[in-house]
């Protein structure tokens, strides 16, 4: 790992309070399904469409729900050297689900052609309890569809985050809940022949739920848990 990302990494964790408290009022925001979250999904994702057409092709997408939607990826890209000779385009959009993607997926990935596309997808339909065959089907269906467009592009399918396992905003999943869907989306993976990866070491107590020091409600995480998906993430981004 170079020293400009040792350096970004150790200086990640926020040293202002004010922007953490307004990160969290956001996130916070931006979780909660109100009858404006639909409106909210339409703008954000014109404002993609738009972005795609400046955007330069073959560079590395970042897709999915709210939890890569508030990965501040492109700002640590921006601000920081991470030795990358790509561009990382972030396309998340909150509160979605596999049908949204799949909906949508012009915008959130094909517009791009990028080279790399990293999936994190699906936590949504568990928690909005979207039957599995359902749920299975739609990402079936997306990764079949980017290996009919895309056959070229490295694939990852990313394991969903852990959550903690008491005082949640989020009673509607839980940890067991998303274990058995990584382990079927794991085979998704496999079954179309792209890479499942699990960047989640180091998120977790010895309980298997998420730190309480990395996340504000339980589910999202704070830039300190995204400095540790990040380091992990190296590997497969370089």
């Amino acid at each position: 790992m170079s020293y400009m990302l040792n350096m970004f990494l150790n200086n990640l964790l926020p040293n202002n309070l004010k922007e953490v408290i307004e990160m969290k009022k956001e996130t916070q925001k931006l979780t909660k399904l109100d009858p404006r979250i639909t409106e909210f999904q339409d703008s954000l994702r014109k404002k993609y469409a738009e972005n795609n057409k400046k955007a330069k092709k073959g560079q590395i997408d970042f897709v999915g729900s709210s939890l890569m939607e508030i990965f501040p990826i492109e700002k640590m890209q921006r601000d920081h050297d991470l030795g990358l000779n790509k561009i990382i385009y972030n396309r998340g959009v909150r509160a979605t689900t596999t049908a949204d993607l799949l909906q949508h997926i012009d915008t959130l990935i094909f517009d791009l052609v990028p080279s790399k596309i990293f999936i994190n997808i699906g936590s949504n339909d568990v928690g909005f309890n979207v039957p599995e065959k359902i749920f299975l089907e739609n990402y079936d269906n997306i990764l079949k569809r980017i290996k009919e467009k895309l056959p070229d592009s490295k694939v990852f399918v990313m394991a969903y985050y852990p959550m903690s396992g008491t005082g949640t905003d989020f009673d509607d999943r839980s940890n067991s809940d998303l274990q058995k869907a990584n382990e079927k989306v794991r085979q998704l993976a496999e079954e179309n022949g792209y890479q499942f990866i699990n960047v989640n070491e180091g998120l977790a107590d010895s309980e298997g739920h998420l730190r309480s020091d990395l996340t504000f409600d339980g589910v999202h995480m704070l830039p300190a848990g995204f400095e540790i998906v990040l380091k992990n993430l190296m590997p497969y981004l370089t």
